[in-house]
C-alpha cells in the first residue's frame, strides 16, 4: 500500500473515531465502514504477506499473547496476554511455555485447547498432515523445533538454540491460532476465530464484513456491532 493511501485509511478511521468519542463511549454499537485498500487473495492470515489480509481478519483471532495496543512502540516489555495468561522460560531458554484460557469457544462453539496451538504451529512448520497453501513466514520458525501440548491448557514452543526475542513473532498481527479441526481450504474463505468479530462474508473487488461475536471471552467486548469494509482497489 502507498503511504499517501496508508494516510487516506488512518485519516477515515480517526474521524470515525473523533467525532462521537465521549457518545461512543457511553453508547457501544453501531457498524463501523472502512474504506479498505486492496482486495485480498483470501481471508486466511498465515497464508498472506499482505496487510489487506491482516487488517480485516486480526479481530477474527486471537494471539497467544500480544503488543499493548495504546503503546505507539512495540517492545518485549510491552507484551500483554492474549489467549495465553501467563507464559515462562525454562533454566536453559529452550522452552517456552504458555498457560491458556479455560472455557475460550471458537466461534462454531467447539472449545479452544492446547491442541489447537500445537495443530497451528505443526502447520507452519510442515509437521501436519494437513498442507498451507503457501507460507510467507517460514524464516520465523526455522529456530522452532516443535509445539507440545502438554495439557488442554498448557503448550510448549521448544527451540533448537536459546532465543529470547522468540515470543516477538508470537506477538505479531501475522500469528493468530488456528482451529485444529477447520481445514486450510475452509480458512480461506470462511475463517473461524475465537475473536471479538465472526466473519461474515468476503466478495472479491467488493467487501469484506464481520459482525460481533456475542459469546467473546473477553466482557463487554467489542463495542461495535460489526464492520464493513467496502473494497476501492484504485486508493
Amino acid at each position: 500500500m502507498k503511504p499517501s493511501s496508508w494516510a487516506f485509511a488512518a485519516a477515515v478511521l480517526l474521524i470515525g473515531v473523533s467525532a462521537s468519542d465521549v457518545t461512543f463511549a457511553q453508547k457501544p454499537g453501531g457498524i463501523l465502514r472502512v474504506y479498505h485498500w486492496d482486495s485480498p487473495p483470501s481471508m486466511s492470515i498465515h497464508e498472506e504477506a499482505q496487510y489487506s489480509t491482516v487488517v480485516p481478519m486480526m479481530g477474527v483471532f486471537n494471539n497467544l499473547v500480544m503488543y499493548k495496543q495504546d503503546e505507539p512502540k512495540n517492545s518485549l516489555e510491552l507484551l500483554m496476554p492474549d489467549l495465553a495468561t501467563r507464559w515462562s522460560w525454562s533454566e536453559d531458554g529452550l522452552d517456552l511455555t504458555f498457560e491458556l484460557r479455560e472455557g475460550v469457544k471458537w466461534h462454531d462453539g467447539t472449545l479452544f485447547t492446547a491442541r489447537d496451538v500445537q495443530c497451528t504451529w505443526d502447520m507452519l512448520l510442515g509437521k501436519s498432515n494437513v498442507t498451507l497453501r503457501t507460507n510467507p513466514r517460514t524464516a520465523w520458525y526455522q529456530n522452532l523445533d516443535r509445539v507440545t501440548a502438554d495439557s488442554d491448557h498448557e503448550a510448549t514452543f521448544h527451540l533448537k538454540r536459546p532465543q529470547p526475542a522468540f515470543i516477538a513473532f508470537l506477538a505479531s498481527g501475522f500469528s493468530p491460532v488456528y482451529p485444529c479441526h477447520v481445514s486450510p481450504r475452509d480458512m480461506r474463505q470462511h475463517p473461524i476465530g475465537t475473536g471479538p468479530f465472526k466473519f461474515v462474508e468476503f466478495k472479491p473487488n467488493e467487501r469484506i464484513r464481520v459482525t460481533r461475536n456475542p459469546d467473546y471471552w473477553k466482557s463487554g467486548r467489542p463495542y461495535l456491532d460489526g464492520i464493513d469494509y467496502t473494497i476501492i482497489t484504485n486508493l
